[in-house]
């Protein structure tokens, strides 16, 4: 499907998803219920894991964080959940992986960050003990650099450095250059540590866009290890949507990003399922990655005076989505199923009969029935309440993915 040339990077194994070397890139997401929660931490796990999320990650940041671990991996694996699971540690992740063996093999990858690992000496001894314990379990790493945790002795040195020799660089510029410089430099510590180099993964992420465009350009340029990539913190809503899409839609259109999280802040008791979607329809609309089958719908206007064809859009899309678990699994080529919900007569009919299969709602002075066409065939009209017109087209969506995508074997 992809007509973007990939940037070239080392293949890294993630339990049973390979992360660059040509691989598709890969959507992970982040739990966000305390792991210590062993019920409600698996369940969330599972939750993304049947939206789509190829990887999840939790945090490990207690040693009754570190010990739920395996039940939490155990019981993926008995709801065919069963994807790479990852470690978030900051501060302390050398002590949990040392102390608690059977979190350190649960876990298929650790991500570290550099700049919270310890200062001065004891943070080279630190970051090496985790290394060697991802070594010795075969564990994959991430090295994942951040804007806001940034090591404080390299950024002070490269200021005085600015200073003393006059260079007129600005501090964002000094910031963009330490986080490359400490990813590359950790990398090489890891290296040293004994890790192979198809073992690390690497993310240097920063909340703006414009910044993080010219930051990860710079990396790409550096290394060939995989990318992680997405913004540290995208924000809530339409503003995390955008900022997302606008910077890593370039970067992915440039070959750049091999792995990739949407950190949407959700609303309160929102749904965390959200930044897996995001992550889906980035990736297909960039003809990257097909993951579920797409809906056009119209923005209605004055022609579209009935919200029906709004609620019907809103209503097809949940269907959608919940029906993907189930066909995912069943039918081949589903994902790529696109549907069309129209509101009026001046561009339903079209997109409808371009669709694999629509439906076309009355608009204003229109006859009260709704085509509906199946590969660009006139099929039948539905006509009555809207949740008769909802079911219908429900029922016919249904038809057609048992009629037209074959099942697994």
């Amino acid at each position: 499907m992809s007509f973007i040339n990939r940037r070239e990077t080392i293949g890294v194994k993630v339990g049973s998803v390979q992360v660059g070397g040509g691989a598709p890139v890969v959507v992970q997401s982040m739990a966000n219920t305390d792991t210590a929660d062993v019920a409600a931490t698996a369940a969330q796990c599972i939750e993304l894991a049947q939206a789509g999320s190829e990887m999840v990650r939790v945090t490990v940041n207690t040693p009754e964080a570190a010990a739920a671990v395996p039940e939490i991996k155990l019981r993926m694996v008995d709801a065919n959940a069963a994807i790479p699971l990852i470690g978030d540690f900051h501060y302390n992740g050398h002590i949990l992986l040392t102390q608690h063996p059977s979190c350190a093999k649960a876990l298929d990858k650790y991500r570290i960050n550099p700049g919270n690992v310890g200062h001065g000496e004891r943070r080279d001894e630190q970051f090496s003990a985790i290394c060697k314990v991802a070594a010795d379990n075969g564990k994959a790493v991430r090295i994942g650099v951040n804007s806001g945790s940034l090591n404080q002795d390299l950024v002070m040195a490269k200021m005085r450095e600015n200073s003393e020799k006059s260079l007129g660089r600005s501090s964002g510029e000094i910031l963009s250059e330490c986080m490359v410089l400490s990813a590359l430099d950790s990398t090489a510590l890891a290296v040293k540590c004994g890790l192979r180099e198809d073992q690390i993964i690497i993310s240097c992420k920063t909340s703006r866009p414009v910044e993080l465009i010219a930051l990860y350009r710079n990396l790409a340029g550096k290394t060939r290890q995989p990318l992680h990539l997405g913004l540290t913190e995208a924000g809530m809503g339409a503003r995390g949507l955008v900022w997302s899409a606008a910077a890593m839609g370039i970067l992915l259109s440039e070959g750049i990003g091999d792995t990739i999280r949407i950190s949407l802040t959700p609303e309160p008791g929102g749904d965390r399922r959200g930044e897996v979607y995001a992550c889906q329809e980035l990736l297909q609309a960039l003809g990257l990655r097909a993951f579920a089958p797409s809906v056009t719908s119209c923005p209605g206007c004055g022609r579209t005076t009935s919200s029906t064809f709004q609620s019907l859009a809103r209503e097809v899309d949940r269907f959608l989505k919940e029906k993907m678990v189930e066909w995912r699994a069943r039918y081949s080529g589903v994902e790529n199923l696109t549907v069309a919900v129209m509101g009026c007569i001046v561009n339903g009919p079209g997109e409808s009969k371009a669709a694999n299969i629509g439906i076309s709602l009355p608009g204003t002075g229109e006859s009260p029935k709704c085509p509906v066409f199946v590969d660009g065939e006139r099929v039948a009209f539905l006509e009555g309440s809207r949740e008769m017109i909802s079911g219908g087209f429900e029922r016919m969506i249904a038809a057609y993915v048992e009629s037209h995508y074959p099942r697994k074997q």
